[in-house]
């Protein structure tokens, strides 16, 4: 593959119970790298929804910044979201977590009724209106459906979360953890991930196929 594409890569935070999904991103990282090609993550300025304690589940009494928590993964090499212009890049990704549900939306906890951080939104509309190849892994296209409606994608077996989907005009398909579903007419590719309780090499290769596949799409 040539070496010539550059791809934006949105987080939600650093932690897959209230940010990114750490695993996800770096297998989305490590994807696209081994195309050939570049990346710039991004994150929006704003608090996390809450925090979580990974170890004991619990929510904790403390406010974090979701764009400083995303540095964490990225090594500091990260923008905010207001600065993503999409005349810059040739794809987006949007790895998974619940931070997508809870900070880039609130799909969490008002399913198909969430709202979307403005940011967040005008990046989606503007990509596709681009068009731009979007990825979504994990939970992620619940966030791209509320913003661009009909379309094809799946966020794995999970009927309730599959039929609030659905309720925004999308299609969803059944898939294992590393299957993808491409969305030809809307240039979407996803793949549910941790959306199983699956193994980091599932994930990995989740996250590659739908690398390659936005990769085939440029």
């Amino acid at each position: 593959m040539s070496n010539n594409k550059r791809f934006a890569v949105v987080l939600a935070g650093c932690g897959v119970y209230d940010g990114a999904e750490i695993q996800e991103t770096v297998s989305t990282l490590l994807a696209i790298d081994k195309t050939g090609s570049t990346y710039q993550c991004f994150a929006p300025d704003i608090n996390q929804f809450h925090v979580i304690n990974h170890l004991t589940g619990e929510e904790m009494s403390e406010k974090r910044n979701v764009l400083v928590e995303s540095a964490r993964i990225c090594r500091g090499d990260i923008k905010k979201m207001a600065d993503f212009k999409p005349d810059n890049f040739d794809a987006i990704v949007f790895p998974g977590g619940f931070g997508v549900a809870k900070n880039l939306c609130t799909f969490a906890i008002d399913g198909p009724d969430c709202l979307v951080n403005p940011v967040v939104e005008k990046a989606i509309q503007k990509s596709s209106k681009a068009g731009l190849p979007i990825g979504a892994l994990c939970i992620s296209p619940s966030l791209i459906v509320s913003v661009l409606g009909k379309s094809k994608i799946t966020i794995g077996t999970d009927e309730a979360t599959a039929r609030a989907i659905e309720s925004l005009g999308a299609t969803h398909q059944n898939t294992s953890g590393s299957e993808i579903v491409v969305d030809e007419a809307h240039k979407i590719v996803s793949s549910p991930c941790y959306m199983h309780e699956t193994s980091v090499s599932v994930v990995a290769q989740g996250a590659e196929n739908v690398i390659n596949a936005l990769y085939e799409m440029m």
